[in-house]
């Protein structure tokens, strides 16, 4: 059991689902986000923290010794905000690390990493980086910035590149992508459990019949995701209208987000 476990973006979904899932990992969890979310309960401390600022991002990691990272912003926005929250709040999160005795991190990549890969590509951990968003970008910034700390200090992060999590996917793309909550929440048991993690690349993946990621290279963690997006398929054809084959849905293991147009300072986040 750790003793304090922070996690950060605790406000958001995935936020919500491990405050609600891994109480028994911690002493005490910390669940920080610069939105409001919902009073302490026994065993937890609530703390709104901005990560572009330094000084109280050191004060949330001291004394923890594992972070869940699920902080920023997590859709394609304008560059500010991206910088602020997934780049500058990761260099702060990063170097309060290193001042507190180096907590290990679970870094809540992303798929759109590698968004610009075509569909019928099969990937691993050794394919190039071709993101298809800003927010892309700044989880690429983010895996370097964990390898960054890890080849110079030892810091220890498992770099997760989550698909889709939700309780079913929702669209056709999705059964390729889908992770579930009970397999996320096993993988980040498996993440804290290890006695050495080093910094590795995990997708985060269910084992679904249709695929793009090979998590071979790191079968030692001793992951094994029991669900499969192949039970939701009938429920997909029946309800939702199959993408155009030509679309970049269809077409970019990122999906939409390929399409999407770099957002200016003078542009609406949508």
């Amino acid at each position: 059991m750790l003793k304090r476990l922070l996690i950060t973006g605790a406000a958001g979904g995935l936020g919500k689902l491990a405050r609600s899932r891994l109480g028994a990992m911690a002493e005490t969890l910390c669940l920080s986000d610069i939105a409001a979310m919902e009073p302490a309960a026994k065993g937890e401390e609530v703390i709104q923290c901005d990560l572009g600022d330094a000084a109280a991002v050191d004060k949330l990691v001291d004394g923890c010794d594992g972070i869940v990272h699920f902080g920023g912003i997590s859709v394609e926005d304008r560059f500010q905000p991206i910088l602020n929250a997934n780049i500058l709040g990761l260099y702060n999160l990063y170097e309060a690390a290193r001042r507190h005795g180096h907590p290990r991190i679970l870094y809540a990549s992303s798929n759109h990493v590698m968004g610009f890969h075509r569909q019928d590509e099969h990937l691993d951990a050794s394919a190039p980086f071709e993101p298809d968003s800003l927010y892309g970008v700044s989880k690429c910034f983010g895996e370097h910035m964990a390898r960054l700390y890890f080849h110079k200090y030892g810091q220890e992060t498992a770099m997760v590149r989550i698909g889709s999590c939700f309780p079913e996917p929702k669209d056709h793309r999705m059964l390729a992508t889908w992770l579930s909550p009970d397999d996320f929440m096993a993988l980040i048991h498996c993440v804290f459990r290890a006695p050495r993690l080093g910094c590795p690349i995990i997708y985060g993946v269910s084992a679904n019949d249709c695929t793009w990621w090979d998590n071979t290279q790191v079968s030692w963690l001793g992951w094994v995701p029991k669900d499969n997006s192949e039970k939701f398929r009938a429920k997909l054809d029946a309800g939702v209208a199959l993408p155009d084959p030509r679309s970049t849905e269809a077409i970019y293991q990122g999906g939409k987000f390929a399409a999407l147009p770099i957002l200016t300072g003078e542009d609406q986040a949508s």
